[in-house]
């Protein structure tokens, strides 16, 4: 029979080649001979011919095979005994057993070696420091937690970060190098492992550290994890201990409670979704804002700390803010432990008390009396013009669009409208496009909580109140209206269509992670380029408020210098690091995050001094202090210097003289007027009587 039809030829070499290889799969004896065969084959020749060719060969055949079987025993280290052929197999036999047993000694060896390496590359071994830093978990705050932590340390004190999470070690180590920068004579060390096993979690001796930060994934089921963690915490450190100070982060406010419960009595719980909707909240009246925070809150610069303040006791806290030429007072720490931010000006600094600056160390607020630069004649007196409702545009929806909705009724001036534009159904009531409230209307409130949109216990829903409900209803229901609408968001003609017109300020909130094929900030950039294609074509810019989950999108944020981008994870772990280096800042950042109480603003310098005059930071801060504020910095609004600060500039030296224009701003630490229900949870020293949810919880 021939050929058959279309099939190739086989080679010889083809045929040789797969007989080799069947051989070889055989078993290991079959390896084994062949590699004996191999060593043979190719010494035995080459060692006749080194005698062969050698002139001081013996001259006889058996001479120069003994010669030969010499070369080859020293090669193949199988002795080199010569004389009967009994005597050389004996000494063969002797070569392969001292063979076998050094390979199989450096073979146990080898494997020993590499699985105890093996289990260090996996992050296993015991951390044995003292007054170290632990992190707990893997998030998208994770790069700038360690980051800023190490940012933090004093250079004549290196500390250690010790990172534990459930992922590879060497991934862990080569993300933080690249994305967390150099780390000085701070020993970052990472440990790969379940953090809520109690097992691997005492491997980072949590017993002996400084601090501890739990952190959330971003996965559903992190505020569970987070608990899991913080019982696992609990169980390593013992019931009755003292241990160290915990800091954790949840999302959802069902899990508040019992967090701060599992994280003890110097526990710390901050609640991220909140604290990004009030940021969100804020920066919509307050444009500029996102830019001070970012500022204020990382370690590049300055922050705040705590000074002594005996030169003031007995003195009015007025007195403090001209009282440092380097640093910006901006409240006290009473001797019970309570932060009083932007107290009144005649409040009594009593002995105990600790000022709260805004300062670059902890030992650069220096005292030094700056009345003498206050230069009372360009100092303003004209009240600023109140301000007035405003109509906004909510576009997108997410677990924390609720809550932003809820912040903005709080902030909101009386009569403001809120039109919230997304592509899937949101519950609560569609109005017409007119926007004419009935008394029905007027007590219809949206609130429900659905799931994960109901965040920290204040969401936007169905419900109708009844008309005695409607009598009940409290000020910030009246302050805003809201209206809903649904259009597709994701083809660009509708956000084409948008008439900006009449709207103050827009609001982006991108879509939850892991609901859409595409990563969340992929839409808001979109929807960000055609807002800003359509200010192109009107000609009016509109300020925009937009939300990110990755910190390397922002520079891709095409957004015009009015605007404010908030990445939500940066956020987390500013403020995560900022606390995890005095556990009393947690109620000054709670105070300003919320919409009680004092609140950093943005305010025309034309309100403290008169356009175009010359004056220093010391009169900004005097005729701040009049008006019963406190003045930290400013922002230029000089368009050839915006970048790479865009023109902020926090704690000033006092001495600074510069030309103040009608357009620039100070930023300020003001007493923003609250409704007659939260004044009522008020006491005399301006702290809560009554924990409120969305709060950061710090009491002890």
């Amino acid at each position: 029979m021939g050929r058959p039809k279309g099939r190739r030829p086989v080679s010889l070499r083809d045929r040789a080649r797969y007989r080799f290889d069947r051989t070889l799969a055989r078993s290991t004896g079959t390896l084994m001979g062949w590699l004996v065969i191999t060593c043979l084959a190719v010494v035995v020749p080459v060692s006749a011919l080194l005698v062969w060719t050698d002139p001081g060969s013996p001259r006889s055949l058996s001479g120069r095979l003994t010669a030969a079987w010499r070369v080859s025993a020293e090669t193949l280290r199988l002795g080199a005994l010569t004389g009967t052929p009994l005597r050389m197999v004996l000494s063969a036999l002797l070569g392969l057993v001292a063979l076998l047993c050094v390979s199989t000694l450096v073979g146990v060896i080898t494997t020993g070696l590499a699985e105890r390496m093996a289990e260090l590359s996996r992050g296993r071994s015991t951390v044995l420091e003292q007054g170290h830093v632990v992190v707990l978990g893997w998030s998208d705050q994770v790069t700038t937690v360690v980051g800023e932590l190490v940012a933090a340390q004093a250079p004549n004190r290196p500390r250690a970060v010790v990172l534990l999470a459930d992922r590879d070690k060497t991934e862990m180590e080569q993300t933080l190098a690249a994305r967390g920068g150099p780390v000085g004579r701070t020993r970052v060390i990472c440990r790969s492992g379940p953090a809520s096993d109690p097992g691997v979690l005492a491997l980072v001796s949590p017993q002996t550290a400084s601090t501890v930060l739990v952190l959330p994934s971003g996965e559903p089921t992190a505020d569970a994890e987070v608990l899991r963690i913080l019982l696992a915490l609990r169980a390593v450190l013992g019931e009755g201990t003292g241990g160290p100070p915990v800091l954790a982060a949840v999302r959802d406010d069902r899990y508040r409670a019992p967090a701060r419960l599992a994280a003890g009595p110097h526990g710390t719980v901050l609640e991220t979704d909140t604290v990004t909707a009030r940021l969100i909240a804020q920066c919509v009246g307050r444009p500029g804002l996102s830019l001070v925070l970012r500022d204020l809150l990382d370690f590049a610069g300055d922050e705040f700390h705590f000074a002594d303040a005996t030169a003031f006791h007995g003195g009015p806290f007025g007195a403090t803010l001209l009282g440092h030429a380097g640093s910006c007072v901006v409240g006290l720490l009473t001797p019970q432990g309570h932060t009083l931010l932007n107290p009144p000006t005649d409040t009594v600094v009593v002995p105990g008390s600790r000022l709260i600056v805004l300062t670059r160390d902890d030992d650069t607020a220096q005292l030094e009396d700056c009345r003498h630069l206050v230069d009372p004649s360009v100092i303003a007196t004209a009240q600023p013009p109140p301000e007035a409702a405003a109509r906004l545009l909510l576009l997108g929806w997410n677990r924390r669009a609720p809550l932003v909705v809820s912040q903005l009724r709080r902030t909101a001036r009386p009569g403001s409208v809120l039109d919230v534009l997304t592509d899937r159904a949101v519950p609560g009531p569609r109005e017409p496009e007119t926007v004419t409230r009935t008394e029905t209307e007027a007590g219809t409130e949206t609130g429900t909580e659905t799931g994960a949109g109901a965040g920290a216990g204040t969401a936007v829903g169905t419900g109708t109140r009844t008309g005695t409900e409607a009598g009940r209803e409290t000020e910030p229901a009246a302050r805003l209206a809201v209206r809903f609408r649904s259009a597709a968001l994701s083809r660009p003609e509708t956000l084409l269509g948008l008439d900006l017109a009449p709207y103050d300020g827009l609001v982006v909130l991108g879509p939850d992670p892991g609901t859409g094929p595409d990563r969340p900030d992929d839409w808001t950039l979109v929807t960000l380029l055609s807002l800003r294609l359509l200010e192109e074509r009107t000609g009016r810019e509109v300020r925009v408020v937009t939300e990110l989950t990755d910190d390397h999108n922002r520079p891709l944020a095409p957004v015009n210098p009015g605007s404010d981008v908030i990445v939500s994870g940066k956020l987390t772990g500013l403020l995560m690091a900022q606390i995890a280096q005095n556990r009393h800042l947690a109620a000054v950042f709670d105070e300003l995050f919320s919409a009680d109480g004092s609140t950093i603003c943005l305010r025309q310098a034309g309100t403290y001094i008169r356009p175009g005059s010359e004056a220093t930071f010391a009169t900004v801060v005097a005729a701040a202090r009049d008006r019963g504020e406190c003045a930290i910095g400013y922002r230029r609004h000089d368009r050839r210097t915006l970048a790479p600060d865009h023109g902020v500039r926090l704690n000033p030296h006092k001495g600074e003289r510069r030309e103040w224009s009608a357009e620039d701003q100070v930023v300020v630490l003001a007493t923003e007027p609250t409704d007659p229900a939260d004044a009522a949870g008020q006491d005399t020293a301006g702290q809560s009587t009554e924990h409120r949810p969305g709060r950061a919880d710090t009491r002890t």
